[in-house]
């Protein structure tokens, strides 16, 4: 829609390729809408302003530095390097990080630039957690100035605030851009949405192209009352519905209407097309997950067999943890599959570190696991001490859980690192000590000062609060270690938008141990082995084997988040999890109650 309007504008002398401004969601449909238009006109358009809001505000204060507050060699922080500054941060100023979480931190921070407010114009509202969030993100802004840095939300913060400060500049840019085109602007927030008004002024002419019934992104601050304010800030707006679809069937498109009614404040339209109703729409209810599996593995089995092929079946899900199932089930069915938007579940971080945890109670001297999860979640070991161990191992020959435990011996740790080194060698014991059936472990009332910092979220989980008897089974054990190993509890106090998953994926992974308990065979016992212990090594062989896997390249299936999906169409699809709380999400339900 967007390539055919401004070759069309240009084509017919309305306007000259520098008085385009087109703004699109990724680097990729930038690249390809500025090729496609040249295509078409058959010439070069290198003076077109065409990018992404962050590439574009980017551009802008690259050209006009002297203007800002920036250096000239600014730099950009990506994610994890701004997680880090904020780590930083959050240390200078002497705060627990298990207070106050680095992630949440920068979820707030990046919320508030979105919303296009500085430090300053945040209040506490009299909330004190409020009050110093706010304190760290104006400590954040400040080490950014100090050092020349901007992260991604910033851009847009600092260009429109540039335009606001600077009416020559303002001026020019509403003179040179005549025509605004903003694709997906159902996906815009707040600040995207001002940048847009601010540069169209009163006579710049603005063609978005969105869709509110698609508007998937509310919770990382997309704002679908920009479409329905955009006929009040434009009032000679035009529009145009484009109902008619070329991609589905009548089947598929009778269905989506239908539900779609359903949401409020719609602007309105009915899909529909030429093409025949082709195919109905079926429903299968499955009694659990596991059947879920089998029966999506088997249609794409009968649809491989009738000369389909793979990488014309997408297979989607709400939420990463649900991918886990079909990958199993796909793997036995020796079908390749491929996993869009996001790691396999076994090689995702959290499920790593719980595999950690398993691996360190099954062998201490497991030097990889335990350097993953001496300090995960934080407990104030720091890099000084693990270097310090590192060092210990290598000369002395030790594993570094026997360099830990002679430091302690010797009294080679300072008071801080020797309390928390303490309780993490505690703590292992005595989750061994359950994998063991309460032998070699610490006693059940020792528990409570080993987890003081580590709370047991789930008390129902374990009702005696004592040490896993020699009959409890498998999926109970690693259920405990999760918990009182304090990964859940991390997880489930931080506030991030990805935090939820990663409890969605820990609950997974204690479903996963229960299915494969189930259908294993138990291995005999070694002498002097809890009836545990063989199990729990088979389902570590089987993690890391499945970890292993390669990810298929071409003709596989594809896994994938109906987020992941947006945009993408194939001849054969599974949407999975039609369940309450599921689909839609529950966290999303709530914010509309």
């Amino acid at each position: 829609m967007l390539v055919h309007r401004i070759a069309w504008l240009v084509e017919t002398g309305q306007v000259a390729p520098n008085g385009v401004l087109a703004v699109t969601f990724t680097n990729k449909a930038a690249t390809q809408m500025r090729a496609r238009i040249e295509a078409m006109l058959n010439r070069s358009l290198g003076v077109m302003w065409v990018g992404t809001f962050h590439g574009l505000a980017h551009r802008m204060l690259r050209l006009h530095w002297r203007d800002t507050d920036l250096p000239e060699g600014f730099q950009i922080l990506d994610s994890e390097d701004q997680l880090r500054m904020i780590r930083r941060v959050i240390r200078n100023m002497e705060l627990d990080e298990s207070q106050w979480e680095p992630k949440s931190i920068q979820g707030f921070i990046n919320a508030q630039k979105d919303e296009g407010l500085r430090a300053r114009h945040v209040e506490d509202r009299n909330d004190f957690q409020r009050g110093k969030m706010r304190d760290i993100y104006q400590n954040y802004e400040d080490n950014c100035r100090r050092s020349g840095l901007v992260d991604f939300a910033e851009l847009l913060l600092k260009a429109h605030e540039l335009l606001l400060e600077r009416d020559n500049l303002l001026l020019h840019y509403q003179r040179r851009f005549s025509h605004l085109l903003v694709d997906e602007f159902q996906d815009t927030n707040t600040i995207q949405y001002a940048w847009i008004r601010l540069m169209a002024g009163t006579t710049g002419q603005v063609f978005m192209v969105g869709d509110d019934d698609q508007s998937i992104y509310g919770w990382r601050g997309a704002k679908i009352e920009n479409i329905h304010r955009f006929s009040s800030d434009f009032p000679q707006v035009r529009t145009f519905r484009l109902e008619r679809n070329y991609r589905s069937t009548g089947n598929i498109l009778a269905a989506a209407n239908a539900l779609i009614a359903h949401n409020r404040g719609r602007l309105g339209k009915n899909l529909w097309t030429s093409d025949g109703d082709g195919e109905p729409v079926r429903l299968y209810v499955a009694f659990n997950e596991q059947e879920e599996g089998e029966f999506v593995a088997g249609r794409i089995g009968q649809w491989i067999a009738g000369g389909g092929r793979r990488d014309e079946v997408a297979v989607l899900y709400r939420v990463s943890a649900q991918s886990r199932v079909f990958e199993e089930r796909l793997l036995r069915s020796n079908i390749p599959y491929r996993v869009h938007g996001g790691l396999r579940f076994y090689e995702r971080a959290e499920i790593k570190d719980a595999l950690a945890y398993l691996r360190l109670m099954m062998n201490r001297h497991d030097d990889a696991a335990f350097e993953r999860v001496v300090n995960q979640p934080p407990r104030g070991i720091g890099a000084r001490t693990m270097e310090a161990m590192r060092v210990k191992s290598r000369t002395e020959g030790l594993s570094l859980w026997s360099a830990a435990q002679s430091s302690m011996e010797q009294g080679e740790f300072a008071t801080r690192a020797a309390g928390a080194m303490g309780k993490f060698l505690r703590l292992i014991d005595a989750l061994a000590g359950d994998l063991n059936g309460g032998s070699g472990g610490a006693p059940a009332d020792d528990w409570a000062g080993v987890l003081e910092d580590a709370p047991v979220a789930d008390p129902a989980a374990d009702p005696d609060g004592g040490a896993p008897s020699r009959e409890d089974s498998l999926y109970k054990i690693v259920d405990g270690a999760i918990r009182k190993s304090g990964l859940m509890h991390h997880y489930q106090t931080d506030k991030s938008d990805r935090a939820r998953t990663r409890v969605e994926n820990l609950e997974e992974l204690v479903s996963a141990v229960s299915q494969f308990e189930r259908e294993s065979v138990a291995q005999p016992e070694e002498p002097g082995q809890g009836a545990a212990v063989a199990p729990l090594a088979a389902f570590l062989s089987h993690a890391a084997l499945e970890a292993g896997e390669s990810q298929a390249e071409e003709d596989s299936v594809h896994l994938m988040t109906l987020h992941a999906a947006k945009g993408l169409e194939f001849p054969l699809v599974f949407v999975c999890g039609l369940e309450e709380k599921l689909f839609p999400h529950q966290l999303i339900l709530l914010c509309h109650i």
